[in-house]
């Protein structure tokens, strides 16, 4: 089971544009920090802002070498995420199959003469 509080923070880091933007790029492979900055018409404050609520949630690893500061996309808290999404995919295939047994039920009922 995931906790609360973990979704939450990856809800919340993924609630931002910019912040998903960042993790698309990384997806594609590690980048520097100047690469992450280098589409986004903002400051390199906040984009480190930015890779800070990431990370916070678990979704990036900053690492540093030398003068370099690396960043990498991290799978273990989107896998949360769709984990704890997949409780409620469980729920709604269920309900859809209830709904469907109902909707052939109607159907059939429809389809009998009248006695």
């Amino acid at each position: 089971m995931t906790s609360p509080d973990q979704v939450g923070a990856v809800f919340a880091a993924l609630a931002d544009p910019t912040r998903r933007a960042i993790l698309a790029r990384l997806a594609a492979g590690e980048a520097t920090v100047n690469e992450v900055a280098a589409p986004f018409p903002i400051s390199m404050q906040a984009i480190s802002k930015h890779l800070n609520v990431l990370e916070a949630a678990g979704l990036i690893v900053r690492t540093r070498e030398a003068q370099w500061r690396r960043c990498r996309i991290e799978p273990a808290a989107l896998r949360l995420l769709a984990e704890w999404v997949d409780q409620y995919r469980r729920l709604w295939d269920d309900r859809y199959d209830t709904l469907d047994g109902y909707l052939r039920e109607l159907k059939e009922n429809d389809h009998e003469p009248d006695r």
